[in-house]
């Protein structure tokens, strides 16, 4: 395998740019980051932009984290394409904030640094036996099914249980049950990762228990996602009617909000629609509320393996603090037999050094994507320079047009900045940007994935997968990944 220079990788970077651009660096070639470089080029015709990610491939959660069988909501990525190929604008790919180059680095390079790089790990729940055999945060399942290469191994058993239990009621809760249950026939037409449909073919996996502390009222999943996982074909739906009982804080919780309204209506159809038990061999859907895991229990028969969940029954009460309605438990409880378990329960960022962190909301302290470095009363300490949007920003909610007024606010934010003199000019602080960054991934031999590999990777996807009758089949490991780029 040849293995080329960044220098090499980026000629065209230096023909058309002004001689003092303003230097800006987005890091997570995600939506968040792909809307942020968009609307920085846009904002100011100076700019320089660079989008770096750790990944060989871009566009973050649409490739990683949107179910395969939604190809409508990856169209985005032609349009994410674009803003890659703007001739002021350059993709690094396979490079690594904190190992490859620090954001100290990057801060003196650029005259702005912008953090979009999401949610990479997980909440937990600390609980005993979280760490069993058999269970697992739900993103990596749906990186495992999405062929993310870091969870082109993971320890996924489909063969030794009928029964998996979700843990929470979301849209990713509602992907994972849908991609559990959904006949395999109809996922073969997908770009789903070619390790996972062979999984899936052998899976074992016939009933899916979906469990939430809360109520159908407030189950947080959309009313097209619901629909989408109720309509799969030759499924059994089991709803307990009494879930579906509702007190006057229920009523006064839908009365203003036609999006509940919605999932309450869909949920109550469905329980009152479909067989009360189900056919031999039929696969089932369970939705279980007003339950929140206490323990999870070990198997007898497999070593540090999960045999079940004990659940506590739950009663919603408004907390004096919020105003708003919480579970807590009754005392009551009850187990619930599996062989696996998927923890649905929120994502989370990670921190890297020399960035402020507010560790119990998982993001970055900000106003309007200014990073703040301390608050001490009314005194807010701003980072020149330095700002944030996406999950990073606000948290893991939203749908990927959400990402779109958040990089606006950000780039909205940078631009009075600039017209204020609060952050320093291209013209009074020339900084070296891509050029710097260019030499720093040579000196350390990082091999460099531009954004014309990424295009070799695609055709190759593409290449296979017409073979299959699929999209694309998507290359898994980093291996397969780093050498169709750099052939």
């Amino acid at each position: 395998m040849t293995i080329f220079k960044a220098r090499s990788l980026f000629s065209r970077s230096f023909s058309s740019l002004s001689s003092h651009p303003l230097r800006v660096c987005v890091v997570g070639s995600g939506p968040a980051g792909f809307y942020t470089a968009e609307k920085m080029l846009k904002a100011n015709k100076q700019a320089e932009v660079d989008i770096i990610d750790r990944l060989p491939t871009p566009f973050g959660l649409v490739r990683s984290g949107v179910a395969p069988d939604h190809p409508e909501t990856k169209i985005v990525v032609n349009q994410f394409s674009r803003v890659a190929q703007h001739e002021q604008c350059s993709f690094f790919g396979n490079v690594t904030l904190g190992s490859s180059i620090s954001l100290t680095e990057l801060r003196e390079m650029y005259h702005v640094v912008v953090l979009a790089y999401g949610a990479e790990s997980d909440r937990v729940l600390h609980i005993p036996g979280e760490d069993l055999g058999g269970i697992l945060p739900a993103r990596e399942f749906v990186w495992w099914y999405n062929g993310h290469p870091d969870c082109r191994n993971l320890a996924l058993d489909l063969k030794s249980t009928d029964t998996a239990v979700i843990l929470g009621q979301g849209n990713v809760a509602l992907d994972v049950a849908r991609i559990l249950l959904r006949p395999t026939v109809e996922l073969a037409t997908t770009d789903i990762a070619g390790h996972a449909l062979t999984a899936l073919k052998e899976s074992t996996i016939r009933k899916v228990f979906l469990v939430g502390r809360r109520g159908p009222v407030q189950a947080a999943c959309t009313a097209k996602e619901l629909r989408e996982v109720l309509g799969i074909k030759d499924l059994f739906i089991n709803i307990q009617e009494a879930d579906l009982v509702k007190t006057l804080a229920d009523e006064e919780e839908l009365k203003d909000n036609r999006i509940r309204r919605r999932i309450y209506e869909l949920l109550s159809k469905a329980a009152i629609s479909g067989p009360s038990c189900p056919c031999s061999g039929q696969r089932e859907l369970h939705f279980v509320f007003f339950k929140k895991p206490d323990r999870f229990l070990v198997s007898d028969n497999r070593s540090n393996h999960v045999s079940g969940v004990r659940f506590e029954k739950t009663i919603l009460q408004e907390n004096g603090v919020s105003g708003k309605r919480i579970a807590v438990g009754t005392g009551e409880f009850e187990d619930l037999e599996c062989g696996m378990v998927l923890k649905s329960i929120g994502y989370k960022s990670v921190p890297v050094d020399g960035l402020p962190f507010d560790h119990r909301q998982g993001i970055v302290p900000n106003t309007r994507g200014r990073v703040l470095s301390d608050l001490l009363g009314d005194l807010t300490l701003v980072e020149k320079g330095l700002y944030v949007s996406g999950w990073l920003k606000r948290g893991p909610t939203g749908i990927i047009a959400t990402n779109l007024y958040c990089a606006e606010e950000t780039v909205a934010s940078i631009m009075e900045d600039i017209k204020r003199g609060v952050l320093a000019s291209s013209t009074s602080l020339p900084k070296p940007g891509r050029e710097g960054l260019i030499q720093l991934l040579d000196s350390r031999n990082i091999r460099v994935v531009p954004f014309s590999a990424w295009e070799k990777i695609d055709a190759e996807e593409k290449r296979i997968g017409s073979l299959r009758k699929k999209p694309r089949e998507k290359l898994a490991c980093w291996e397969e990944l780093q050498k169709v780029a750099m052939n």
